[in-house]
C-alpha cells in the first residue's frame, strides 16, 4: 500500500472526533483494521486532542451558540464545495502532509473540540466550588486551633503571672483571676459576682506596668446574668512585665485612663 493510500491526517481527526459520516466511518474503520501506520496516526492524534481539550480555559455555552457555530461550519462547508476542482481524489487519494504540531488541524475542527469540552469545564468549576469551601472550612479549623493553642500556652506557662482580684468593703465580693504571660503578651481574665451595669456603662481591665505609672488597656466586658465575665487574649504589647491589675467601671466605649473608683485590683506575682 502506498503512502497515497493512507487516511489524510484531516480525517483521522474528524474521525477521532465522531463528526464523519456512518459511511465515512465505517470506510475508516475497515482501513485501519488493516492500516498499523493509520491507527498509529489516530492514537497520536487522539492524544494531541486530549491536551488541546485541557488547555481550553472552560466557560459555560451561551443559549444558542452550538447551533450558530453548526451553521457556520455548513456555510463553510458550502463555500469550500463550490471552490474545489471539477476532479475530486478518492477518499483517502489526498498527498499526506508531515505533521507540526497542531497547525494542520481547521480551524472548524479546533472549535468542534472547544464546544464538546465545554460540558467536562461546568463539571471542572463545580470542583473548584467544592475545594474552595473545603479551603475555607480549613483555615477556620486552623484558626481556632491556633487560638485555643494560645490561651493553653497562656494558662500552663510557668513564666505566666497570676493575680487575684478582690473587692473591700462590700456585701457581695466580686472576684476576678488574671494570668499574665508578659513576653507574649497573653492575658486571660475571669470575673465573678459582678454587679449589673446600666446599657451606657461597661467594666474595663487594666494592666499596671512594673516599670511605668501608665495603665495600659486591656479590654471590655459586661458580667451575664450571673456576674461572671471573662477577657482572653486582648491586643497588648508583648515584654511588658505586670505590677498589678485593676478593674474599674468605664463609659460603654471604654476610656484611655482609668476612672475612680477602682472596683478590683491585685498585685501581679512574680514581681
Amino acid at each position: 500500500m502506498t503512502d497515497r493510500n493512507h487516511i489524510p491526517q484531516e480525517d483521522i481527526a474528524l474521525y477521532a472526533m465522531q463528526t464523519l459520516s456512518p459511511e465515512e466511518s465505517v470506510a475508516v474503520r475497515t482501513h485501519l483494521a488493516t492500516c498499523a501506520l493509520c491507527r498509529d496516526e489516530l492514537a497520536e492524534l487522539s492524544g494531541d486532542l486530549a491536551m488541546v481539550a485541557l488547555s481550553v480555559e472552560q466557560h459555560p455555552v451561551p443559549e444558542g451558540a452550538r447551533q450558530r457555530f453548526l451553521d457556520r461550519v455548513a456555510a463553510s462547508s458550502s463555500e469550500a464545495s463550490q471552490k474545489a476542482t471539477a476532479v475530486q481524489p478518492g477518499p483517502w487519494m489526498r498527498e499526506q502532509q508531515p505533521r507540526s504540531s497542531m497547525a494542520w488541524l481547521p480551524w472548524a475542527a479546533v472549535a468542534a473540540l472547544v464546544i464538546a469540552v465545554v460540558s467536562l469545564g461546568v463539571k471542572n468549576n463545580s470542583l473548584h466550588e467544592q475545594l474552595r469551601d473545603q479551603s475555607g472550612l480549613m483555615d477556620h479549623l486552623v484558626t481556632n486551633t491556633s487560638h485555643a493553642q494560645q490561651v493553653l500556652e497562656v494558662l500552663t506557662a510557668p513564666s505566666a503571672q497570676r493575680a487575684t482580684l478582690t473587692a473591700s468593703k462590700t456585701p457581695v465580693a466580686p472576684t476576678g483571676r488574671a494570668v499574665y504571660l508578659a513576653d507574649r503578651g497573653g492575658l486571660i481574665f475571669q470575673a465573678n459576682n459582678l454587679e449589673p451595669l446600666p446599657a451606657n456603662k461597661t467594666y474595663e481591665l487594666w494592666v499596671v506596668p512594673a516599670n511605668s505609672p501608665a495603665p495600659i488597656p486591656a479590654g471590655l466586658f459586661r458580667p451575664d446574668a450571673t456576674g461572671t465575665a471573662s477577657v482572653v487574649l486582648p491586643p497588648l504589647p508583648k515584654g511588658v512585665p505586670a505590677k498589678a491589675f485593676a478593674i474599674t467601671i468605664e463609659r460603654a466605649e471604654g476610656s484611655a485612663t482609668p476612672t475612680a473608683p477602682i472596683i478590683l485590683s491585685g498585685a501581679a506575682s512574680g514581681i
